[in-house]
């Protein structure tokens, strides 16, 4: 996987701005952050982050994917600001579970997302090596 950063750019905090990779491509649907029986431990986007991400990790698995693996990440979420304010904590919940930012990221603000409950859905493209 390389990292694409053009020249004179500054650095993105938090995201890569773009990423190239060869092999199995795996796509994870968007994950929300209900637990593996389909129910909501939180109504905390934090909490329903975590769990959104160790979701994408648990799907990421069944193909052999590893969260180093992913090369695009897409996250809808339904408050920007609440996302916003949330930074520093939504980043160490990525680390702890991701544990890296060279991703091709989007983060989009939505009206709703389809479980009423949901406060963040997370897509993911993955890329395992040759």
């Amino acid at each position: 996987m390389k990292v694409l950063q053009p020249k004179g750019w500054a650095p993105p905090r938090g995201y890569a701005n773009g990423v190239a990779a060869s092999g199995t491509m795996v796509f994870v649907a968007g994950q929300i952050g209900w637990n593996e029986q389909s129910h909501f431990d939180s109504d905390d986007l934090l909490a329903q982050a975590r769990q959104a991400l160790l979701n994408v990790r648990a799907v990421l698995a069944e193909a052999g994917a590893r969260p180093e693996h992913i090369v695009r990440m897409t996250w809808y979420v339904i408050d920007k600001r609440d996302y916003l304010a949330r930074g520093r904590e939504i980043g160490a919940v990525y680390r702890e579970v991701i544990g890296h930012y060279g991703v091709a990221m989007t983060a989009v603000e939505v009206n709703a997302l389809m479980e009423d409950r949901a406060q963040v859905e997370i897509e993911v493209t993955a890329v395992v090596p040759g």
